[in-house]
């Protein structure tokens, strides 16, 4: 089968990306984007190299990067247009029209059996029609808020790692199937140990989207030292106990170097998984070999042992007394962390992700 795979990565990592590698943007399309995924930032080319390896055709197209898309189109002579139309998507209200249009230009030149997209709203429902001549099938995957129906109506097939959402999506008429994240093992080759460690650290957001998490860290004992990193820092207040030990944003393969380097890790949960575990903190912390504690949910024992592979807590209090608890015996916590990095290496690397989804098409297709 051939893959083609929309993906759109957040802006303010491409902003500081671009920053940090200034003469990269008049490097090919091919150079620029290889740079791009040595960076490691969210499914970067886990697809594709692991459905290569299963004997498929395969690549990733970052959509939203304009200097990446705009290069493309320099390189195979695509004319767009510069101005914007009107898009009612929880992502981006005025898009500009050149995403489609190169995008466009993309897909009819690899000619796709299958065109996979990471972010289900992205695309106008007008659009995903209109590529519809170019394709036998369209998947969409979903773990964010639901867009509104008429985005979910184009697609032929919704894949989510959110067990709740597979009933939702059926109860509308649309086929989906359930499909848990994953950790790329080989990660793990271009870790580099730090001269000094960390006991305890948070990465993830920090806005007033994740108003729930934030509280509980504003609430937990003061004597809890936890190092943070993340994006939305800027809505925290001022006199907040998180902006004391907030270093900044962690992208990619830096994230990654900072859980390896870190005795505990902490997770949540944003509310739209209810009582369900699915992010990928999940999998990024347990496969770099670090002791995870994560906020309690219904199916975490169908994915680790707890007490064995990883731990929990249900309040700000407990959360406090296990990070103790855990510093003060690091045998204890050295097995339990061992235990779950070998379970989400054996069990949830991407291979074996991309061969489940390789099933559930075989049903379809």
């Amino acid at each position: 089968m051939r893959f083609f795979i929309v993906d759109t990565y957040y802006q303010d990592f491409l902003n500081n990306f671009y920053k940090k590698n200034i003469k990269i943007k008049y490097e090919n399309y091919i150079k620029q984007k290889d740079r791009l995924f040595r960076e490691r930032f969210g499914t970067a080319d886990f697809y594709s190299t692991n459905l290569r390896q299963l004997g498929h055709v395969a690549e990733e197209f970052i959509v939203n990067n304009e200097i990446l898309q705009k290069q493309w189109a320099k390189e195979y002579k695509i004319k767009y247009k510069r101005n914007y139309f009107k898009n009612s998507s929880v992502n981006y209200y005025f898009q500009p029209k050149w995403i489609e249009e190169i995008l466009e230009a993309q897909i009819a030149n690899f000619k796709p059996d299958i065109i996979y997209i990471q972010d289900i709203a992205f695309l106008r429902p007008r659009f995903l029609s209109k590529i519809k001549k170019y394709s036998t099938f369209i998947v969409g995957q979903i773990a964010c808020p639901i867009p509104p129906k008429k985005y979910l109506l184009p697609y032929d097939l919704i894949i989510s790692s959110l067990p709740h959402y597979i009933n939702f999506f059926k109860s509308l008429g649309k086929k989906s199937e359930y499909l848990p994240l994953a950790f790329e093992s080989s990660i793990i080759n271009k870790l580099t140990r730090f001269s000094e460690q960390y006991d305890t650290i948070f990465i993830g957001g920090l806005s007033s989207v994740h108003k729930k998490g934030t509280s509980l860290f504003e609430d937990l004992d003061k004597k809890i030292k936890i190092d943070f990193w993340g994006y939305g820092a800027n809505d925290l207040k001022s006199t907040s106990f998180i902006r004391r030990n907030y270093n900044g944003e962690a992208w990619g393969l830096d994230m990654y170097n900072i859980l390896f380097n870190s005795q505990i890790s902490i997770n949540r949960h944003i509310d739209i998984a209810e009582n369900f575990a699915n992010n990928m903190r999940l999998y990024e912390t347990t496969g770099v070999g670090t002791f995870l504690i994560t906020d309690y949910k219904d199916n975490l024992n169908d994915i680790f042992k707890i007490g064995e592979e990883i731990e929990t807590y249900n309040s700000g209090h407990e959360l406090a007394e296990k990070i103790s608890y855990y510093l003060d015996y690091p045998e204890k916590r050295k097995k339990i962390a061992k235990a779950g990095q070998e379970t989400t290496l054996r069990n949830y690397n991407y291979k074996v992700r991309m061969k489940e989804l390789i099933k559930i098409l075989n049903r379809y297709l």
